[in-house]
């Protein structure tokens, strides 16, 4: 633990505090791996919370005032590139730790860059001018709004991406919080056929996949994968094969590149191998594979999961199964992957004041 000052709120910026931070399995690895970002690392991008304090020319700029209640994009975006005046501020330099030591990305830029609080893994964030912000619909708990940055990924990759619409046949790899946010997508767009597969710890989330929409589920490690998939599909194949694994790599992509129908398939890719020396390039050339990348999500694809998550239709109460105090951060972060004593976690959530307001502090 690191305690901060305060920070000043200037004009045009503001401070939330933040009431549920999402774990994903971006934090678990980012939780075993060094980042390179030049110091410590507040993590946590999945943020929610009340705006306790915001000047006045945040508010006159955001719309947003003190007691709003709303969810923080991590892209901290610089307003002037290419890419923000385009509307894809997820691609801007300023938002990429990578490449620019001066980025800003919540929960993953270094908490050595005044104000310090540019993570969700701590009990207040600092919002400048430039932070993305949207509001959470009335009556919205914190934990149900908490889901919004999977299920935008959900619509960004399934529906932007890949064109899931009525009718398309899906094949969705790994159950995990982004994959069961894809069902949700597709069921809603219209798809008629969507599959899921996962490993033998995935029971638990495999029929809450059901419950959400999927028409089959597939446990690789009982079943061949491929010819199931083939056997449901009359042998036809699936329109769009979505990676939402977060670490199969090249055994996914094999998978869903074969899993494709014979021409004109979507295949989205996320994740980051350093190399795949067999990649079936002849066999995508053939197939005529369209290959998309999985990048984060837009600002329309965030309004729209904040809706489907408002309209109820969905029983998502299911995703939201495990909540922390910001005090049992690390049991938190193992609960995602099963590592810890708990099985069957799929969206958790870090409650940074959870066990403070049960001791009535």
């Amino acid at each position: 633990m690191r305690e901060f000052p305060m920070p000043e709120v200037p004009a045009d910026g503001a401070l939330m505090r933040v009431e549920v931070a999402g774990i994903c399995g971006t934090d678990v690895k980012m939780y075993k791996e060094e980042l390179k970002t030049g110091g410590p690392v507040i993590m946590g991008h999945e943020n929610i919370g009340i705006i306790t304090k915001a000047g006045a020319e945040f508010t006159a700029r955001k719309g947003f005032k003190e007691g709003d209640r709303v969810f923080v994009e991590h892209y901290v975006a610089c307003g002037k590139c290419e890419w923000c005046h385009k509307g894809e501020y997820r691609h801007c330099e300023n938002t990429d730790w990578r490449s620019n030591p001066d980025g800003i990305r919540y929960g993953y830029s270094t908490s050595d860059k005044p104000p310090h609080l540019w993570g969700g893994f701590a009990e207040y964030m600092y919002l400048p001018w430039n932070a993305v912000i949207h509001k959470v619909p009335d009556g919205m708990t914190a934990e149900r709004a908490g889901l919004v940055t999977p299920m935008a990924n959900g619509i960004e990759w399934a529906l932007f991406d890949c064109n899931v619409g009525y009718n398309s046949t899906v094949l969705i790899q790994g159950p995990g919080q982004q994959g069961l946010s894809q069902v949700v997508a597709c069921k809603q767009a219209g798809a008629s056929l969507i599959i899921v597969t996962g490993t033998t710890k995935d029971a638990a989330r495999f029929e809450v996949a059901k419950k959400l929409g999927a028409d089959y589920v597939i446990d690789v490690q009982k079943e061949n994968p491929l010819e199931r998939i083939q056997e449901i599909t009359n042998g036809k194949g699936v329109d769009v094969a979505l990676d939402c694994t977060s670490g199969a790599g090249t055994a996914a992509i094999l998978l869903g590149v074969e899993a494709l129908k014979r021409k004109g398939g979507t295949l989205l890719i996320q994740g980051e191998m350093a190399e795949f020396p067999n990649f079936p390039i002849g066999k995508v050339t053939v197939k005529y594979i369209t290959i998309k990348s999985a990048r984060g999500h837009s600002y329309r694809a965030c309004e729209l999961a904040l809706q489907q998550l408002a309209s109820n239709r969905f029983p998502l109460d299911l995703l939201t199964t495990h909540r922390f105090g910001l005090d049992e951060t690390e049991k938190a972060i193992k609960a995602v992957t099963g590592e810890g004593e708990i099985k069957g976690a799929v969206h958790v959530s870090l409650m940074p004041w959870m066990n403070k307001e049960k001791a009535g502090v």
